[in-house]
């Protein structure tokens, strides 16, 4: 698996793409930062999708039960390998690092030109 840096212009549509897969793929939330230490937000729930907003700035990850809301992300890397995604990290404007884990990884489709 590489790590790999999701340009801003991607994050939307990346999302959207992603969301239409994950049919309620099981994932963790964990959240990291200096502050907080290490706290899991949720684990193994049912995934329903990922949204970046552009107009309020902020990720959306929806879990059956729990709707988790980043705002001012500054960073978003994606874990994948093998035509696999197993997780997305993204960090916000204070710096926390909240990490959503594919308890699965997730079949990516081939890129599109």
């Amino acid at each position: 698996m590489t790590v790999r840096t999701l340009e801003k212009s991607d994050w939307r549509p990346f999302f959207d793409h992603l969301s239409k897969m994950l049919d309620g793929c099981p994932a963790e939330i964990e959240a990291t930062s200096l502050a907080l230490g290490d706290q899991v937000q949720a684990s193994w729930l049912p995934l329903l999708g990922l949204v970046y907003d552009p107009k309020d700035d902020v990720v959306e990850v929806a879990l059956d039960g729990l709707d988790h809301l980043i705002r001012s992300p500054r960073d978003i890397y994606v874990e994948e390998g093998n035509g696999l995604l197993a997780s997305v990290e993204i960090i916000d404007a204070d710096g926390t690092r909240q990490i959503v884990k594919l308890k699965e990884p997730l079949m990516l489709p081939p890129p599109q030109s």
